[in-house]
């Protein structure tokens, strides 16, 4: 069995709840009221992605890091 890693991004929003995406998969998101429930809830849909995705579709990324812009006036 051939284990295959994703990077996920995780939000929170207004509400508490966790919303996490594989920007690597289209329309792979899930979400959960704990980041528990919400990777849980995030495997079982990239299953289902990866399932009904062309394989060329699924980009070879490389995550990087996260930074913050800031903006005046904006």
């Amino acid at each position: 069995m051939k284990i295959k890693q994703f990077t996920v991004y995780i939000e929170q929003d207004e509400d508490g709840i966790f919303i996490g995406s594989i920007p690597s998969v289209p329309s792979c998101h899930a979400e959960g009221r704990t980041q528990d429930e919400m990777m849980k809830n995030l495997a079982e849909v990239v299953k289902l992605c990866l399932r009904n995705v062309n394989k060329k579709e699924v980009m070879r990324t490389k995550f990087i890091g996260i930074q913050n812009l800031e903006l005046s006036n904006a």
